[in-house]
Order: structure tokens, then C-alpha cells, then sequence
């Protein structure tokens, strides 16, 4: 089933300008039947963070007596000058992420650890299929698990569908439900010439993508000030923050997407991570600070809000000897939201002796990511078992949907 389309006029007030930076970004709408029962307005945000998360220095488990020994000198710990912000008697939280640890206190953020897709053969490229296309294997589709989830939604009222691009959209939410539209993308960096020079690559190879760029390019023009724009010299943290802030932006509105997808680069930190402070730290700093954009600028709309942050696959339990981590295979998705049931560490945790390592170098995974995926669209949107199964994440059904995420 798939959901009609109708293409709203062009328009130019501020809350419609997505500005993609370094990152990709892709909406739809949620037909509003889908929440009319119990007159909630779910939103839902996935978040990829494409280059493999170092998911032991992200929730580092202090309370394994073999942690510090495996991640050396970029290890965590509970005391010291940079101090690990603290979840439980056994998981602490890296301390660039002082705000993702506020929602937790709160009871709006969880964290899953040991957790990873079934893939397990440590290349990025189809590491990111297997993540966004849903498919227990790589290269068997063109469509995205979110995509096809929107397909599945019950189909309700009349609602426009829209899709903003940044240079690609995300697999993820590619397919044939409502992705094409009206949303402009912004070209930071990029002169009038360079952007004209893209307009006319893509009008060859992508000719819908052509177009949405040139609405951008024109919508650009006439935009009403510069405080969204990404500046040029700006660091990967800011770029994350103001996506989000413009993103948040968009779905606030009573007329905006209920459903986005982003994605981060730069996560694969084979050298020089950093542990407490250095690259790392950054990164996460400004994945912390996209969270908190989405939690300001949602405002009440917040309260029924999931936002899932997942990637490709962890990194090696031990350092490597430049100081960084390499491609492993278990690490974490973190959720947040105002309806996320939270201030939980869910892990059945497998050790990090070696014998308990995968393949005697990495966090062993003990969760199918499409278990806390399927849980969070099941309970949040409210998609059945057979079509999570069967259409949304093929040939799972024995990975069943986890429960309790929502509240």
C-alpha cells in the first residue's frame, strides 16, 4: 500500500528551510489517522551515524574489570579530571553527553548496549545497506526499512507528503512511499557557479533531485535571514546542532513531517579516538547537542517524540596502536524522547573477557538492533507484527519486537 502524494505550493517562511551541512537528511508525513485514537501525534526521528560508534567509549561499562585494560589509555572511568557521567552501579555515560544523561535522570532517554544488526563482516559500505535497507544481507534492495514502514502505516487522511534532501537522501527512507517534494535544500559552501554545475550534473542522473535542488537554490535566495545557515569554517558538532534545530523547526509545525531520518559522517575512529576529550568527544558533543535541539525546538510536540541513534556496526573492544579502535561488531542505539520509557541501561551483557569477545576482538552483539526498532514502531507508531515481519524488515520473524522502549 502506498500513500498518494500531493505536491504543496512552494513557500518561503523560515520553519520550511532545511540546511543539510555535511549531513543528509529526508522527511515524511504520518497520516494522521495513525494517532487519532488516543489523540497522540507521534513523531519519530532516526538518527545514523554513518563510520561505526565506538559504542564502549560512548556507555562504557566501568563495572567490567576487563574494560580499562582492552580501551588503554582512552578508557573511561568514574574519577579523574573528565569524569564519566555516571548511569548505574555498572555503565557510565561519556561526558560530552551531559545532556542526553539529563534526559536519562529524567526518565526520557535509554541507552541498548551489546547491540548490532546481522551483519558481521566489518565493511562500512554494507554495513549502512544492511542498517537502512532492513534486509537480513546486503545489496538486496533499494528501499529503506523506514520507507516501507510508512507504507504500512494505516492509511488516513488526506496529508502532504514531502521529503527535504541533502546530497543523497538516506536509504533508510528511500522507496515508494511520499519522497518526493516540496522542501528545499540549502548548499553550504557552494557558490552560485558550483551549485549551478550540481543542478546540471543531477539533471542527467537524477532529474527529480535536479529539481528539489533548484527550488533550493531559488527558495535560498529569498530567505529571510542568515541565522540558519552553515557557517562556513564550522566544526562537525555545530553542523549537527543546527540540522537538528532546523529539523525540529519543520516537525513542530501542525502541517510538518511527522517522520525524519539523518545522517552524521566521521564516525570511524581508527586513530587518535580520544577518550574523555579529543575527536571523539567532539562528535559526540554535537550528537548530545543535536538532541537537545530536538528537545527545545519540538517544544510539547516532545512528550510523544522517539529519537533512535543507530550505526552501522561498534569497534574493536581493544585500542589499536595509533590510539583509536577499529571495525568491530557490537555497540550501542541510544534513545530519546519525552515518550520514551527510560532512564534504563537494557543489556544482556556478555563480558569482555577474552573468550567472551566476537571473534576474540569485539563486543560480542547479544540484541538485533531490528529488535529495538521493531519495538519502537510497533508501540509508537502502531505497526503490526506481520507487516514489521514480513514488509518493513524482511525475513525476521523470528526476531520479535522488543518491548517496553515506549512508554
Amino acid at each position: 500500500m502506498t500513500m498518494e502524494l500531493i505536491k504543496p505550493p512552494l513557500l518561503t517562511s523560515r520553519r520550511q528551510f532545511l540546511l543539510a551541512g555535511a549531513s543528509f537528511a529526508a522527511w515524511a508525513y504520518l497520516p494522521r489517522s495513525a494517532c487519532a485514537a488516543d489523540a497522540r501525534d507521534p513523531r519519530l526521528v532516526v538518527i545514523i551515524l554513518r563510520g561505526a560508534l565506538d559504542g564502549l567509549a560512548t556507555v562504557a561499562p566501568i563495572g567490567d574489570p576487563d574494560y580499562a585494560g582492552l580501551h588503554g589509555a582512552i578508557a573511561l572511568s568514574a574519577d579523574g579530571p573528565h569524569p564519566a557521567l555516571v548511569l548505574d552501579a555498572f555503565f557510565a555515560l561519556h561526558p560530552s553527553m551531559p545532556e542526553f544523561a539529563r534526559m536519562y535522570r529524567d526518565k526520557h532517554a535509554a541507552v541498548v548496549h551489546a547491540v548490532a544488526t546481522s551483519y558481521r563482516d566489518r565493511s562500512h559500505f554494507d554495513g549502512r545497506d544492511v542498517l537502512e535497507s532492513g534486509f537480513p544481507g546486503p545489496g538486496r534492495v533499494q528501499s529503506g526499512w523506514l520507507n516501507r514502514a510508512v507504507e504500512a502505516l494505516p492509511r488516513g487522511e488526506h496529508v502532504a507528503g514531502a521529503l527535504a534532501v541533502g546530497p543523497t537522501t538516506p536509504l533508510v527512507l528511500r522507496g515508494t512511499a511520499p519522497t518526493v517534494g516540496w522542501a528545499p535544500v540549502s548548499l553550504p559552501q557552494a557558490d552560485d557557479d558550483t551549485a549551478m554545475r550540481l543542478i546540471d550534473l543531477y539533471t542527467h542522473r537524477d532529474p527529480a533531485l535536479a529539481t528539489v535542488l533548484s527550488q533550493g537554490l531559488q527558495l535560498e535566495k529569498v530567505a529571510l535571514g542568515n541565522d540558519m545557515k552553515v557557517k562556513l569554517g564550522g566544526n562537525a558538532a555545530a553542523a549537527m546542532r543546527q540540522v537538528a534545530r532546523g529539523a525540529a523547526k519543520l516537525m513542530a509545525a501542525d502541517d510538518g513531517p511527522r517522520i525524519a531520518a539523518l545522517a552524521f559522517d566521521g564516525w570511524d575512529t581508527h586513530a587518535n579516538e580520544g577518550g574523555a576529550v579529543g575527536r571523539l568527544a567532539g562528535l559526540l558533543s554535537g550528537l548530545d547537542g543535536a538532541l537537545a535541539e530536538f528537545e527545545s525546538g519540538l517544544g510539547s510536540h516532545w512528550r510523544d517524540t522517539v529519537v533512535v541513534v543507530a550505526t552501522e556496526f561498534g569497534r574493536t573492544a581493544k585500542i589499536n596502536g595509533t590510539e583509536g579502535t577499529d571495525h568491530g561488531t557490537g555497540t550501542v542505539a541510544l534513545l530519546a524522547g519525552g515518550a520514551v520509557n527510560g532512564g534504563r541501561v537494557i543489556a544482556d551483557w556478555p563480558g569482555l573477557k577474552p573468550a567472551n569477545l566476537y571473534q576474540a576482538r569485539d563486543l560480542a552483539p547479544t540484541t538485533d538492533l531490528r529488535a529495538v526498532l521493531k519495538g519502537v514502531l510497533a508501540d509508537h507508531l502502531g505497526i503490526g507484527d506481520r507487516a514489521l515481519a514480513a514488509t518493513v524488515f524482511p525475513d525476521s520473524a523470528a526476531v520479535k519486537p522488543m518491548k517496553g522502549l515506549v512508554a
